[in-house]
């Protein structure tokens, strides 16, 4: 994958430090879900929350997708939502990295009936069901959403922000410091299914109509500035020896 920001000028990565989106702006902080909903828990084999994302899965490695865990899936949920978003892009939403949707059934109904008929239509009865009933777990294996390591690829990709139906790896511009990227991952209630490859707004739409529960991972990642600076001593003299030339010459 050609790599996106890696090529921008360490002078203006370290100019645009302070430019960020911002972690309010992720999906995860920007939805508020229903009051009483249930927690998931997402973790990774790869790296712990707030860790080090190692350079294998990123830009500057393999770039494939790390391996992805949780529990905590409601039993009602019928559709799972992965999304990465870089919380410190210098830009002003969060740079989309990878958007995942699992679509399998989560969970054989116990009758024919709707979830909704099941626990009745209010949201209390709703979270009083997700809160007593059964919760599933599950995974994405290591290049799950990069088809790589010979792993086969999720059913359903969302476009990132290249407008890509693919995993886009950590790829911050070099000197701007340590970027959060945030992996949120949503299930979904019954209801309409999303496109078959939505994007950010899409998915931000689903999860404030059918959100049921949400979890959240955050993994760090920099590129150093690469750029070497002349010692101040050095920088000092060159100008003296500069002006010094013409009266030895004329000497």
């Amino acid at each position: 994958m050609a790599a996106m920001l890696e090529q921008l000028p360490d002078a203006l990565g370290e100019a645009l430090e302070g430019v960020r989106a911002g972690l309010d702006q992720t999906l995860f902080h920007a939805i508020d879900l229903r009051s009483g909903m249930a927690a998931i828990t997402l973790q990774s084999l790869a790296f712990a929350d707030h860790a080090p994302i190692p350079e294998k899965y990123s830009a500057d490695g393999e770039g494939s997708s790390p391996p992805l865990h949780w529990s905590g899936v409601p039993k009602l949920a019928t559709e799972l939502v992965l999304i990465v978003e870089d919380a410190d892009s210098p830009t002003p939403h969060p740079l989309v990295h990878a958007i995942a949707i699992e679509r399998r059934s989560l969970h054989p109904p116990a009758d024919p009936g709707s979830a909704a008929e099941e626990v009745g239509s209010g949201a209390g009865d709703m979270a009083d069901a997700i809160a007593s009933g059964a919760q599933v777990s599950g995974a994405f294996a290591e290049g799950a959403m990069s088809g790589t390591d010979g792993c086969d690829p999720v059913a359903t990709m969302g476009r990132n922000s290249l407008l890509q139906a693919q995993w886009l790896p950590p790829d911050p511009p070099p000197g701007h410091g340590v970027h959060r990227f945030v992996f949120q991952l949503f299930a979904l209630e019954a209801g309409e299914p999303l496109p078959e490859t939505p994007g950010r707004d899409a998915v931000r739409n689903a999860i404030a109509e059918r959100g049921l529960a949400s979890g959240c991972l955050i993994g760090t990642y920099e590129r150093p500035s690469g750029r070497i600076d002349a010692p101040l001593s050095q920088s000092l003299a060159a100008p003296a020896s500069a002006t010094a030339a013409p009266f030895a010459a004329a000497g």
